[in-house]
């Protein structure tokens, strides 16, 4: 019930189950601060982008943590100005100067930007950037299905994973079952729903931490990790970065999964990947 869950990757490789997010957290001692108190309270995944423009503290983070390269699982993202053959490349170099790294763990796509038809090119680069050992792994975030189709049709390689937003306010249930069954590995962000979804004054998920001795944070994150879901809550906050991992003391009995599975209402805390053309 204590060890530190990892999922294995289509690819092989081996992901933690739990991570730290660092989306809005600012450039300098915050997110350094953040991503060692991660690391020192036992976390081995930190998920950042080149557009949160905190990749220097992120690996500022790595290294004051002491700990050695091998034994971390870093996550970087292209940003969508940065898709198409050409311009792939350049950018994971950037991020890696900026983490202070040789390779990331994970390499994603941000968003699919369906509108500017780019997106299939970018993922061959991927496939180059993957077989060069630039990144042990890649992978998309934000793909709907039809995305993923066409990676299927026109590229030779299965995402390792899809990083989505995924709370029980919005389950995604279809892409989940789509990703199940080409062996893609669903990430959840905006675990916990953000904070505009109020999904944490939920009375149900308070009467189920309350019955653990848990906060409804830590029932949520409980919940996407018996799912199968690797997990990267955000917070730059020490006490709650280690509340956020103090859950793999409990577990969640079928009837307390099937409760916070009925929450859903398919509301959305953050943009619709249709709709996210932007450069």
């Amino acid at each position: 019930m204590s060890e530190y869950p990892h999922i294995t990757l289509n690819d092989g490789n081996s992901m933690p189950q739990l991570g730290l997010g660092v989306w809005q957290a600012k450039n300098g001692d915050e997110t350094a601060n953040a991503v060692r108190t991660a690391i020192e309270t036992g976390y081995r995944l930190i998920d950042t982008a080149a557009v949160y423009q905190n990749e220097e503290s992120v690996g500022q983070g790595i290294r004051d943590s002491g700990i050695d390269r091998d034994e971390l699982f870093v996550t970087t993202k292209l940003w969508n100005s940065d898709q198409g053959a050409s311009n792939v490349r350049p950018a994971l170099e950037a991020s890696l100067k900026r983490l202070g790294l040789e390779y990331v763990d994970l390499y994603l796509i941000h968003w699919p930007t369906p509108g500017r038809d780019l997106y299939v090119e970018t993922w061959k680069e991927f496939e180059k950037l993957k077989s060069d050992g630039l990144a042990r792994s890649i992978g998309v975030s934000n793909f709907r299905i039809e995305d993923l189709e066409r990676l299927k049709q026109e590229t030779d390689t299965v995402p390792a994973v899809n990083q989505i937003e995924l709370h029980p306010y919005f389950q995604q249930q279809g892409l989940r079952e789509y990703a199940d069954a080409n062996s893609i590995q669903i990430e959840s962000w905006s675990p916990i729903g953000g904070s505009r979804g109020n999904l944490l004054s939920n009375d149900a998920l308070k009467r189920i931490g309350d019955a653990h001795g848990k906060t409804p944070a830590q029932v949520v994150i409980r919940w996407h990790i018996q799912h199968g879901l690797i997990v990267i809550p955000k917070s730059v906050h020490a006490e709650r970065i280690q509340e956020n991992f103090d859950v793999f003391d409990f577990e969640l009995s079928q009837d307390e999964m099937r409760m916070i599975d009925a929450l859903n209402t398919d509301t959305r805390v953050g943009p619709d990947p249709g709709a996210m053309n932007n450069h």
